[in-house]
Protein backbone atom coordinates (compact mmCIF):
# COMPACT_ATOMS: atom_id res chain seq x y z
CA UNK A 1 0.00 0.00 0.00
CA UNK A 2 1.57 3.46 -1.52
CA UNK A 3 2.30 5.56 1.95
CA UNK A 4 0.60 9.14 1.00
CA UNK A 5 2.57 10.74 4.19
CA UNK A 6 0.26 12.08 7.63
CA UNK A 7 -1.50 14.56 8.11
CA UNK A 8 -1.83 16.92 11.20
CA UNK A 9 -4.90 17.34 13.43
CA UNK A 10 -4.24 20.74 15.68
CA UNK A 11 -5.88 22.00 19.02
CA UNK A 12 -4.86 24.77 20.82
CA UNK A 13 -7.41 26.74 24.08
CA UNK A 14 -7.29 27.60 27.35
CA UNK A 15 -8.20 25.29 30.02
CA UNK A 16 -10.22 26.59 33.34
CA UNK A 17 -7.82 24.78 35.71
CA UNK A 18 -3.86 24.92 37.53
CA UNK A 19 -1.32 23.03 34.89
CA UNK A 20 -1.15 20.75 37.81
CA UNK A 21 -4.33 19.82 37.68
CA UNK A 22 -4.45 19.54 34.22
CA UNK A 23 -1.22 17.26 34.30
CA UNK A 24 -2.64 14.83 36.50
CA UNK A 25 -6.04 14.37 34.77
CA UNK A 26 -3.56 13.15 31.04
CA UNK A 27 -1.97 10.39 33.52
CA UNK A 28 -5.80 9.13 34.23
CA UNK A 29 -7.22 6.65 32.68
CA UNK A 30 -10.78 7.66 34.05
CA UNK A 31 -10.15 11.16 32.48
CA UNK A 32 -8.85 9.39 29.16
CA UNK A 33 -12.46 7.80 28.98
CA UNK A 34 -14.23 10.49 29.70
CA UNK A 35 -13.35 12.90 27.25
CA UNK A 36 -13.99 10.30 24.57
CA UNK A 37 -17.85 9.53 25.75
CA UNK A 38 -20.14 9.33 24.61
CA UNK A 39 -18.94 8.43 20.92
CA UNK A 40 -16.36 6.19 21.85
CA UNK A 41 -15.35 4.12 25.13
CA UNK A 42 -11.94 2.38 25.81
CA UNK A 43 -12.14 -1.03 27.50
CA UNK A 44 -9.08 -2.71 29.00
CA UNK A 45 -7.45 -5.47 27.43
CA UNK A 46 -4.92 -6.06 30.19
CA UNK A 47 -5.89 -8.72 33.01
CA UNK A 48 -5.74 -6.21 35.95
CA UNK A 49 -7.76 -3.62 34.10
CA UNK A 50 -6.91 0.03 33.85
CA UNK A 51 -4.50 1.55 36.39
CA UNK A 52 -5.33 4.25 39.04
CA UNK A 53 -2.60 6.13 36.79
CA UNK A 54 -0.91 6.01 32.67
CA UNK A 55 2.44 4.38 33.88
CA UNK A 56 5.33 4.12 30.97
CA UNK A 57 5.11 1.13 28.53
CA UNK A 58 2.44 -0.32 26.65
CA UNK A 59 -1.29 -0.65 27.84
CA UNK A 60 -3.62 -2.02 25.49
CA UNK A 61 -7.47 -1.36 24.86
CA UNK A 62 -10.12 -2.26 23.08
CA UNK A 63 -12.09 0.40 21.38
CA UNK A 64 -16.37 0.44 21.37
CA UNK A 65 -18.09 3.09 19.39
CA UNK A 66 -21.48 3.83 21.01
CA UNK A 67 -21.02 1.89 23.57
CA UNK A 68 -22.39 -1.18 21.36
CA UNK A 69 -20.12 -2.57 19.15
CA UNK A 70 -16.25 -2.96 19.27
CA UNK A 71 -14.07 -1.47 16.16
CA UNK A 72 -10.71 -2.39 17.32
CA UNK A 73 -7.89 -2.80 19.80
CA UNK A 74 -5.05 -0.30 20.50
CA UNK A 75 -2.20 -0.15 22.03
CA UNK A 76 -1.41 3.05 24.07
CA UNK A 77 2.47 3.41 24.78
CA UNK A 78 2.77 6.71 26.87
CA UNK A 79 6.46 8.55 27.88
CA UNK A 80 6.60 12.29 29.04
CA UNK A 81 9.33 14.57 29.06
CA UNK A 82 9.55 18.53 29.92
CA UNK A 83 10.67 21.45 27.56
CA UNK A 84 11.46 24.89 28.48
CA UNK A 85 9.97 27.81 25.94
CA UNK A 86 12.37 30.78 26.53
CA UNK A 87 9.84 33.48 24.94
CA UNK A 88 7.29 32.21 27.80
CA UNK A 89 9.32 34.00 30.95
CA UNK A 90 6.51 35.18 32.78
CA UNK A 91 5.49 32.13 33.21
CA UNK A 92 8.61 30.02 33.54
CA UNK A 93 8.58 28.85 30.47
CA UNK A 94 7.90 25.07 31.54
CA UNK A 95 6.08 22.78 29.27
CA UNK A 96 5.32 19.29 29.87
CA UNK A 97 4.31 17.15 27.19
CA UNK A 98 2.25 13.60 27.04
CA UNK A 99 3.31 11.70 24.08
CA UNK A 100 1.60 8.49 23.18
CA UNK A 101 3.23 6.89 20.38
CA UNK A 102 1.10 3.72 19.88
CA UNK A 103 -1.36 2.73 17.26
CA UNK A 104 -4.07 0.34 16.32
CA UNK A 105 -3.49 -3.55 16.41
CA UNK A 106 -6.64 -5.09 15.60
CA UNK A 107 -9.81 -4.37 14.11
CA UNK A 108 -10.76 -1.19 11.65
CA UNK A 109 -7.99 0.33 13.51
CA UNK A 110 -5.37 -1.91 12.40
CA UNK A 111 -5.12 0.64 9.17
CA UNK A 112 -4.14 2.80 11.55
CA UNK A 113 -1.28 0.77 13.12
CA UNK A 114 1.25 4.42 13.97
CA UNK A 115 -0.04 7.50 15.78
CA UNK A 116 1.77 10.47 17.01
CA UNK A 117 -0.11 12.35 19.50
CA UNK A 118 1.49 14.68 21.75
CA UNK A 119 -0.55 16.81 24.20
CA UNK A 120 1.39 19.73 25.85
CA UNK A 121 0.57 21.57 29.15
CA UNK A 122 2.29 24.71 30.11
CA UNK A 123 0.50 27.76 32.26
CA UNK A 124 -1.68 30.59 30.72
CA UNK A 125 0.95 32.95 28.98
CA UNK A 126 -1.19 35.93 30.54
CA UNK A 127 -0.35 34.68 33.99
CA UNK A 128 -3.26 34.59 37.18
CA UNK A 129 -6.55 36.05 36.48
CA UNK A 130 -7.92 39.07 38.48
CA UNK A 131 -8.75 35.92 41.53
CA UNK A 132 -5.34 34.96 41.42
CA UNK A 133 -6.53 31.83 39.48
CA UNK A 134 -3.60 30.50 37.12
CA UNK A 135 -5.18 28.57 34.04
CA UNK A 136 -3.86 25.76 31.81
CA UNK A 137 -2.62 26.77 27.71
CA UNK A 138 -3.04 23.12 26.22
CA UNK A 139 -1.75 22.19 22.77
CA UNK A 140 -2.53 18.98 21.50
CA UNK A 141 -0.86 17.41 18.07
CA UNK A 142 -2.10 14.04 16.20
CA UNK A 143 -0.01 12.96 13.38
CA UNK A 144 -2.00 10.29 11.26
CA UNK A 145 -0.86 8.18 8.93
CA UNK A 146 -2.67 5.19 7.23
CA UNK A 147 -1.30 5.12 3.49
CA UNK A 148 -3.90 5.69 1.31
CA UNK A 149 -6.65 5.84 3.64
CA UNK A 150 -5.05 9.17 5.28
CA UNK A 151 -7.72 11.21 4.45
CA UNK A 152 -10.45 9.47 5.18
CA UNK A 153 -8.81 8.74 8.66
CA UNK A 154 -7.95 12.24 9.03
CA UNK A 155 -11.85 13.20 8.76
CA UNK A 156 -12.46 11.04 11.36
CA UNK A 157 -10.38 11.98 13.86
CA UNK A 158 -10.95 15.41 12.78
CA UNK A 159 -14.16 15.17 13.76
CA UNK A 160 -13.26 13.29 16.90
CA UNK A 161 -11.33 15.75 17.98
CA UNK A 162 -13.19 18.61 18.32
CA UNK A 163 -15.24 16.60 20.11
CA UNK A 164 -12.33 15.87 22.95
CA UNK A 165 -11.67 19.48 22.43
CA UNK A 166 -15.30 20.49 24.24
CA UNK A 167 -15.09 17.61 26.91
CA UNK A 168 -11.90 19.05 27.59
CA UNK A 169 -13.03 22.07 28.52
CA UNK A 170 -16.37 21.36 30.23
CA UNK A 171 -14.17 18.62 32.53
CA UNK A 172 -11.34 20.94 33.39
CA UNK A 173 -12.82 23.18 36.18
CA UNK A 174 -13.78 19.57 37.94
CA UNK A 175 -10.25 18.62 37.90
CA UNK A 176 -9.25 21.70 40.02
CA UNK A 177 -10.35 19.98 42.64
CA UNK A 178 -8.83 16.38 42.14
CA UNK A 179 -6.36 15.16 44.91
CA UNK A 180 -2.64 14.71 43.77
CA UNK A 181 -1.74 11.36 42.28
CA UNK A 182 1.51 9.36 43.93
CA UNK A 183 4.15 9.81 41.37
CA UNK A 184 5.10 6.09 41.18
CA UNK A 185 2.60 5.22 38.95
CA UNK A 186 2.74 8.36 36.67
CA UNK A 187 4.76 8.27 33.41
CA UNK A 188 8.45 9.34 34.20
CA UNK A 189 9.19 13.00 33.60
CA UNK A 190 12.39 13.56 31.29
CA UNK A 191 13.53 17.03 32.20
CA UNK A 192 15.43 18.83 29.49
CA UNK A 193 16.43 21.91 28.23
CA UNK A 194 15.58 23.58 25.23
CA UNK A 195 16.55 20.67 22.77
CA UNK A 196 13.65 18.50 24.17
CA UNK A 197 11.50 17.05 21.89
CA UNK A 198 8.92 18.53 19.35
CA UNK A 199 6.16 19.72 20.88
CA UNK A 200 2.53 21.07 19.71
CA UNK A 201 3.23 24.30 18.18
CA UNK A 202 0.69 27.27 18.06
CA UNK A 203 -0.22 27.25 14.56
CA UNK A 204 -4.50 27.27 14.81
CA UNK A 205 -6.41 24.56 14.83
CA UNK A 206 -6.89 22.62 11.11
CA UNK A 207 -10.38 22.88 9.48
CA UNK A 208 -11.46 20.21 6.88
Amino acid sequence: MRDTGGMRVLLKFLLDCDPDAAWRALQSPTAFREVSLPWVDFRSDEPTGFPTVWGTGEHRVAVRAFGAFTVGTQAIRLSASEVREPLRVASGGRVRILRDSGGGTGGLLSAIPHLDHRMAIAPDPAGPDADGRLRTLYRDQLIVKAGVLTPVAWYTMWAFWQWRGVRLRQLAPTWAYDPPMHDAGAADVDARDDDGPEHPGSEQEEQP
